[in-house]
């Protein structure tokens, strides 16, 4: 078994680093999944969580922006027949991913910690199923090998299954089922392509096929447009699926509604980047004459889902599934900003990609805490909580103002610098895309409106309060406002989304040269002259 040196400017400390970052959360999964006492179980995924979150802390010290495209590279033979390695490294949006797994795992755990589990399910089960998740996300974004990449790129759907089958609501065993066999029909024609990608690359180096990423990314542009179409396609589905783009977009309503709060903010918030991580690492780089000849498919697609995620949101009673059309409307605007193409675009797309995971990790979170004091997610149950939890109503419209793009919030910067790097290239669709923007302050302020103002009612508080004579009387229904717990749970969130609201320059600081490789790669003139 050889391993191969981390490249120039990367140093063995930073490939250990890296490999750390992987096995860290997976040794911690298997060791909670024999844990017998809940609260020790749950103290130890929490204390790893925190290890690996202090470990991104060198990573992102380490990385140097201007250096390598790939860095704190690491790669050991694997399957030496087929040229496969095991072979992992970060660029600046592989490394702003990872950071923000390890930003939301610890609050994810801290959040989960009062769940009521379902019968006969145990706390190790859950937290252990977290943290391989956890090791399995981090994978998809480190794997520089592209059989690799499919590995984790399949490995993390088993966590996930069992999270949502095995935790998640009354409908879990069909929400389930129906994410895995969309996930899994994606992965399989993804494997069809890599298989492709193997034997065509060995045209164009050398009669030697390989699956490296960086070999593949100097060889590729070689093939003619009909060959790069085709396995373009067999990527593009499996991302398309996983981000979800409209119309391949059905399994996400159901498996959010149905997952755990926590799951649910893992879900939306970074395993579905994995999707849009994919235009940028392997569709745009491999396949440059592909991406432009199917960018304006992409782009109707991505405005469809804006239009169509924001609609769906105004009128969407369960609030879990609000999430999900939240989503599906922001993960538009990530599209839209991929195949614009332009460095100010894939910039705020990049940046986009960490905003939404903050703002509606947190906005999932609130949703959670008011389920778990009224016991329902309709919206028609509830009426008048900010007269009985005034802490957690600033919250919810805090975190709600942030995915609606309010200025000062994280949000606001990726929308914008989407809309403005877009406009130039495609600017029917970027004019349409503001228009999610204005829908998006329609279905946000609604949904509070409904829930938090106007005097207390809805099923939910009425039983709390032990009849309908007791629901306007704030005093006599049972709820409590947030505890320290949850209060610290949101802190760093507030803190985060406020901080990039104002100063995002530490984090596009870091996207910025791996935005400007990106559409390099892809032979285009940036249209707004770069930075």
């Amino acid at each position: 078994m050889n391993v191969v040196p981390a490249a120039a400017g990367t140093s063995s400390g930073g490939s250990a680093l890296l490999l750390a970052l992987l096995l860290l959360p997976l040794l911690g999964g298997i060791v909670v999944a024999f844990l017998r006492d809940d609260r020790t179980a749950k103290l130890t995924a929490l204390t790893v969580s925190i290890v690996e979150l202090i470990l991104v802390v060198p990573a992102w010290i380490t990385y140097v922006p201007t250096g390598a495209r790939l860095q704190l590279t690491l790669s050991v033979d694997w399957i030496p027949s087929f040229g496969v390695h095991f072979s992992l490294g970060i660029d600046g949006i592989a490394l702003t991913m990872i950071a923000l797994i390890g930003v939301l795992t610890p609050i994810v755990i801290g959040g989960s910690w009062a769940d009521k589990l379902p019968e006969g399910r145990s706390a190790a089960g859950f937290y252990s199923l977290l943290l391989v998740m956890q090791a399995g996300m981090v994978g998809v974004f480190a794997a520089t090998d592209v059989f690799l990449f499919y590995v984790f790129f399949e490995a993390v759907l088993v966590p996930m299954y069992f999270l949502i089958g095995r935790f998640g609501g009354p409908r879990r065993q069909y929400a389930a089922m129906k994410f895995f066999l969309y996930s899994l029909l994606g992965g399989l024609i993804m494997l069809a392509s890599v298989i492709g990608l193997y034997v065509v690359s060995a045209d164009y180096n050398n009669g030697v096929g390989s699956l490296d990423w960086t070999t593949l990314a100097r060889v590729m542009h070689n093939a003619p447009t009909n060959t790069q179409i085709w396995l373009f396609l067999g990527f593009f589905v499996a991302f398309a699926i996983k981000a979800p783009l409209v119309p391949l977009h059905t399994w996400l309503p159901d498996a959010t509604a149905e997952s755990p709060v926590g799951t649910g903010v893992l879900l939306v918030g970074v395993l579905d980047k994995i999707g849009t991580f994919g235009f940028l690492r392997y569709c745009l780089p491999l396949f440059p004459a592909a991406s432009k000849d199917l960018a304006p498919l992409v782009l109707v697609l991505s405005v469809a889902g804006i239009l169509y995620g924001a609609l769906l949101a105004a009128g969407q009673n369960d609030m879990k599934r609000l999430m999900a059309y939240i989503s599906i409307a922001h993960f538009g605007f990530i599209g839209l900003g991929i195949f614009a193409f332009s460095t100010q675009s894939i910039a705020g797309a990049s940046l986009y990609m960490v905003n939404h995971g903050l703002a509606t990790g947190m906005l999932f979170l609130a949703v959670g805490m008011v389920v778990s004091r009224g016991g329902s997610r309709q919206i028609s149950d509830y009426g008048g909580l900010a007269k009985l939890t005034p802490l957690l109503a600033g919250l919810f419209l805090f975190a709600g103002l942030s995915a609606l793009s309010l200025p000062g919030t994280n949000s606001f910067v990726s929308e914008f610098l989407v809309l403005v790097g877009s406009y130039p290239n495609a600017p029917v669709y970027a004019i349409l895309g503001a228009v999610g923007m204005i829908l998006a302050a329609l279905y946000v302020l609604w949904a509070y409106q409904r829930v938090f103002q106007g005097p207390v009612r809805g099923n939910a508080l009425v039983g709390l309060a032990g009849g309908p004579g007791a629901a306007g009387d704030p005093a006599k229904v049972g709820l409590k406002d947030l505890n320290i717990r949850e209060r610290v749970v949101m802190a760093p969130l507030v803190a985060l989304i406020l901080f990039l609201g104002f100063y995002p320059a530490p984090v596009l600081n870091v996207l910025q040269p791996t935005v400007d490789a990106t559409l390099s790669s892809v032979g285009l003139a940036d249209p707004v002259g770069g930075k």
